[in-house]
């Protein structure tokens, strides 16, 4: 590898969008051959722009074995160019979340300096965990996708590509993120999105599908057009993602609850949500979750069960992952002229008639 090499780190996570709320929500799906057309177009915007060298992790659902495929089959002059693949496969594949943080960081030390996962709220937090300072593209593969963008892939190739050759500079295309910190006195978990308590006993099937059970709701942010539990938020006290500033919210049945927001907690389920106050939450504020014997999720996933009087706290931290800002670095490119030349063929031609 030599010094003008530049590396981006590419991970598709196969089992996104296939837990339990397929069974009561009508989520989109992203079968395996989408999300391998994905990543083949993430890797033609990627050469367009001067990335060399693409490190993709590897899987058993068939993803990076229709990207292989695909390589073997490409025909530089007529597909056009791909940086040279790599796959990761030093690590057993385990079929869990491990894997995505196996494949990360292996990628981080090899020099990659992007890190696109595709995959929801789920695998984006895995991501951001194991990226460090590098800055993290997500897009949108699973059930709920707070956190991971919808974008076209070989747009945002395009502007994680940019970032990654340096010609948009990261103060410019990238935003650092909030995180929640959440744990008891031997436990904790990081959330990209929203921590949530709830009387639930057992983490069980991990969504949480009875709002009348919440009690507490923190967010790093709420937009009003967002999907899951911050979505709440999001209809009575929205929050920015460019704020540093979060939300916290007390939660209630609704027949009993201040206000009652009717929220897509989910793909396909909107449901009355009871809320009895709200309040700014800022950076770097503990605050001791009221509940005993429930249990926490985390980005919409229980993760936490708290057992007699254990007790949780939670932080809202400023350490969180870069985040590629697809529509500033574009908006940066069309400024500078990035995505376009001069054609100076045509130009002589036009001065000599």
């Amino acid at each position: 590898m030599t010094s003008d090499t530049v590396t981006v780190g590419v991970v598709a996570n196969p089992a996104s969008g296939r837990d339990i709320r397929r069974l009561v929500a009508q989520a989109s799906v992203f079968p395996t051959a989408e999300k391998a057309n994905m990543v083949q177009r993430l890797l033609t915007a990627f050469a367009s722009v001067g990335v060399t060298r693409a490190l993709l992790s590897t899987d058993l659902g068939g993803i990076s074995a229709a990207v292989l495929r695909a390589s073997r089959a490409r025909r530089p002059g007529r597909d056009g160019a791909w940086p040279d693949v790599v796959f990761c496969a030093d690590d057993a594949i385990t079929g869990t979340a491990l894997d995505t943080t196996n494949a990360v960081r292996r990628m981080v030390a090899d020099g990659a300096r992007l890190i696109v996962c595709l995959g929801g709220d789920g695998t984006a937090r895995v991501a951001a965990a194991a990226c460090g300072d590098v800055p993290l593209l997500a897009l949108s593969t699973g059930t709920n996708n707070a956190f991971p963008r919808m974008r076209e892939a070989t747009v945002a190739g395009l502007a994680g590509g940019l970032v990654a050759t340096g010609a948009v500079a990261a103060e410019t295309g990238t935003r650092r993120a909030t995180v929640l910190h959440v744990g008891t006195a031997d436990r904790g978990e990081t959330a990209l999105v929203d921590v949530c308590a709830s009387r639930s006993r057992h983490i069980g099937s991990r969504a949480l599908w009875h709002p009348e059970t919440l009690t507490e709701l923190f967010c790093t942010f709420a937009e009003p057009d967002g999907i899951g539990l911050s979505s709440v938020a999001g209809q009575l006290c929205p929050s920015p993602r460019d704020e540093p500033d979060g939300v916290a919210l007390t939660l209630a049945p609704p027949e009993h609850a201040r206000w009652v927001v009717h929220a897509p907690i989910a793909p396909g389920l909107v449901v009355p949500v009871g809320v009895d106050a709200w309040r700014p939450l800022p950076v770097g504020e503990p605050v001791e979750i009221g509940l005993r014997g429930g249990v926490i999720a985390v980005d919409g996933e229980r993760e936490l069960e708290l057992t007699g009087s254990e007790t949780a706290t939670v932080r809202l931290c400023a350490e969180g992952p870069r985040c590629v800002d697809v529509s500033a670095v574009l908006a940066e490119a069309s400024a500078n002229g990035l995505l376009c030349t001069e054609n100076h063929v045509a130009q002589r031609k036009e001065r000599q008639r």
